[in-house]
């Protein structure tokens, strides 16, 4: 048989209080648990988005990769400038027919989008070697592009810049978000 001191006793008493006040309150549904918000302590990114998509309609979704990583960085409480991100898009996939300059009106909306992020800074680069298959040369892309000798050799030097490589996955949705809601 143990024997508590009056305060230790006290102690006990309230901590059984507490859980039972608790565990009533939980009953009643007066008090809910939730998912808690952080915000974690960012530095100055670097990364590298590696685009290589089966078909170039899928450029657009590809770009709002970029947009979901400048945006929360952009905006409170971080607020980075736009000289504080280093932001390379590769492209080597059948998305470079979107830069091709000939193809402008069809892609018009993905071309606004991908000078808007240029004109903030980010690079957007495409592999020379998929130049060369689909028949381009440099002077009929886009004037923001530069031409890489290699997707292959962009990823490792980029990589090992310290960039953190992002390689977004466009799927075919098949689901609305209010049909799985």
């Amino acid at each position: 048989m143990s024997i508590r001191s009056p305060s230790g006793l006290r102690r006990a008493r309230l901590r059984t209080a507490a859980w039972v006040m608790a565990a009533s309150l939980l009953a009643a549904g007066g008090v809910q648990a939730q998912a808690q918000r952080v915000q974690t302590p960012y530095a100055k990114p670097k990364v590298i988005f590696d685009l290589y998509l089966d078909h170039p309609d899928k450029m657009a979704t590809a770009l709002y990769w970029v947009r979901s990583f400048v945006n929360p960085l952009t905006e409170a409480p971080y607020s980075f400038f736009d000289e504080d991100m280093k932001i390379v898009v590769l492209l080597h996939g059948t998305e470079l027919v979107t830069v091709a300059r000939k193809n402008e009106e069809r892609y018009a909306e993905v071309v606004q989008r991908m000078r808007y992020y240029a004109e903030r800074g980010v690079k957007f680069r495409v592999c020379g070697l998929a130049l060369t298959d689909y028949g381009y040369t440099a002077e009929e892309l886009q004037p923001f592009i530069e031409v890489a000798p290699s997707a292959m050799t962009e990823l490792v030097h980029w990589q090992n810049q310290g960039y953190a490589l992002v390689t977004p996955q466009v799927v075919d949705k098949k689901l609305s978000i209010e049909s799985i809601r």
